[in-house]
């Protein structure tokens, strides 16, 4: 290809955007559909713990390397009693989840939570009631849940087994508000007089609790923006973060902007940080609220993608009835992929972040009951961002081929970022090609970085877009070494195929 052909940026260590927090590699476990139950918990499965937890998917998601993890909703946590998921199991009552139109047996609880954190060596993101409740059910579940002993909630959490404290640092402040769906919808008004009550009573038990106050469900909703403004006028010192929510989807056979949908993604998140840093201008704190990208994904809302099974959703309150199931392709990888770089670009003031979901539920990871286990394609770019994107975000400025979208108009081919490691000098750089038939050259100038060698180039890419895995050809897509990949005289030069996600490891 000629030189107009070929994607171009510079890496300098003294231009960096932020150390990365490892929380934006969160994810999400919401009682929907099969997330919980037959997705990490499955008493009678051949590989189930003591706990009855899927040994299966427990490596898997050490394999995939979440961090934060967000529990019990999502929608589900505006009816969701904490008490009813705590003692013993034959306690427990089983309830209906007007969320999902489910029927939820309360087996998997607030304790099977936090034992599933723990040996999956991530941190527990839990979410309150602000739908249906309010801040005494709040601050009555933060002191089951962290308070030392000596007080009834938290001798009854040591009276049900778990005397040493949860010690739950990241809380959600209910969950999409402002959405008409949501169980206990409110106006911005309202809930932002409520999301700061909640707030000041529990920094009451514990200062240092962060909190994440309802953002936006969507950039597209009416109140974008102005929810926000008026959520943080009553909340601003209160709390540390605001949620994003995100999903995409192709639409009319459109791929060419399903690709770019990263481009929404970094407008949303400049648009949010500009809106929370004018309400700080105004009420003149120096204080700066961060974003938790708390829910993020490839979803096909219409319903037009191929799911993991053809035996539908089931009976109105049926119990973990499948929903959601989506079957991920080559082409929903790089999408993927494209919006985990759109995160680490944007490292500075993106703090936490949650793909949703975990497990079977719009998710990584799939199962059959009494079955295997297994990885689906969007498996692979968060579990390599994951391992290879700690360190500090390089600011990577593309001079790229462009070509034409349906709802983005004019975008770059080329949509990548960098991460360095402080420690090894080593440089993990992530790129997508977003040509869905044209290879695209790249060459990467290195100043002041001392690397000479290319570790890996890794790429996930096929022949067919619509590839995907499933149970009965679980490794149908995976990752695959790039060719003539190589740094020379401080250049590095690569070829990314079309339609690809790739990692590109130097030391």
């Amino acid at each position: 290809m000629s030189a107009e052909h070929t994607a171009r940026f510079t890496l300098d260590p003294a231009f960096a955007v932020s150390p990365v927090d490892g929380r934006i590699f969160g994810s999400f476990v919401e009682h929907l559909g099969r997330c919980v139950y037959q997705g990490i918990y499955e008493p009678g499965h051949a590989s189930a713990d003591e706990a009855g937890l899927r040994t299966d998917v427990l490596d898997l998601v050490r394999e995939l390397g979440v961090t934060a993890i967000r529990y019990p909703g999502g929608n589900f946590v505006s009816g969701y009693k904490w008490e009813d998921s705590v003692g013993p199991r034959e306690d427990r009552p089983r309830r209906l989840d007007l969320a999902w139109k489910s029927t939820e047996s309360n087996q998997f609880g607030l304790s099977e939570f936090i034992d599933f954190v723990r040996k999956v060596g991530g941190t527990p993101m839990m979410a309150v009631n602000l739908g249906t409740r309010g801040v005494a059910e709040a601050i009555e579940l933060q002191e089951y849940a962290n308070h030392p002993g000596g007080t009834a909630l938290s001798d009854l959490r040591a009276e049900h087994g778990d005397a040493a404290p949860f010690d739950i640092r990241l809380w959600c402040l209910g969950n999409e508000m402002d959405g008409p769906w949501q169980t206990g919808h409110k106006t911005a008004e309202e809930y932002g007089r409520l999301a700061a009550e909640t707030a000041r009573a529990m920094r009451q038990i514990d200062p240092d609790v962060e909190l994440v106050a309802c953002g936006s469900s969507s950039q597209g909703m009416a109140t974008f923006a102005a929810w926000e403004s008026t959520v943080l006028e009553h909340s601003y010192d209160l709390v540390d973060h605001i949620s994003l929510h995100a999903y995409y989807y192709p639409t009319d056979g459109d791929r060419d902007s399903f690709l770019a949908s990263a481009v929404d993604t970094e407008s949303f998140i400049e648009n949010v940080v500009a809106t929370c840093d004018h309400v700080g201008a105004r009420l003149k704190s120096k204080k700066r609220i961060n974003l938790s990208f708390d829910e993020w994904n490839v979803w096909y809302q219409d319903g037009s993608g191929p799911t993991l099974s053809d035996e539908g959703r089931g009976a109105d309150w049926a119990e973990a009835p499948r929903l959601l199931e989506d079957n991920y392709s080559v082409t929903d990888a790089v999408v993927v992929g494209s919006l985990l770089i759109a995160l680490l670009r944007h490292a500075d003031r993106v703090k936490v972040a949650c793909q949703a979901q975990l497990v079977n539920v719009i998710a990584p990871i799939a199962t059959v009951p009494d079955g295997p286990a297994w990885r689906q394609t969007i498996f692979y770019p968060f579990a390599q961002a994951s391992k290879y994107g700690r360190g500090t975000v390089l600011d990577v400025r593309p001079q790229s081929p462009t070509h034409e979208t349906k709802r983005f108009g004019t975008v770059d081919l080329l949509h990548a970022t960098a991460v360095r490691d402080e420690e090894t000098g080593a440089v993990s750089v992530f790129a997508v090609n977003r040509s869905q038939d044209q290879a695209l050259p790249l060459e990467v100038a290195l100043a002041g970085l001392d690397l000479t060698e290319v570790v890996e180039h890794s790429v996930l890419a096929d022949a067919d877009p619509d590839a995907r895995n499933t149970a009965d050809q679980p490794d149908r897509v995976t990752p695959h070494a790039g060719a003539g990949t190589t740094l020379v005289d401080g250049t590095l030069r690569a070829t990314l195929e079309p339609l690809s996600w790739n990692l590109i490891r130097l030391g």
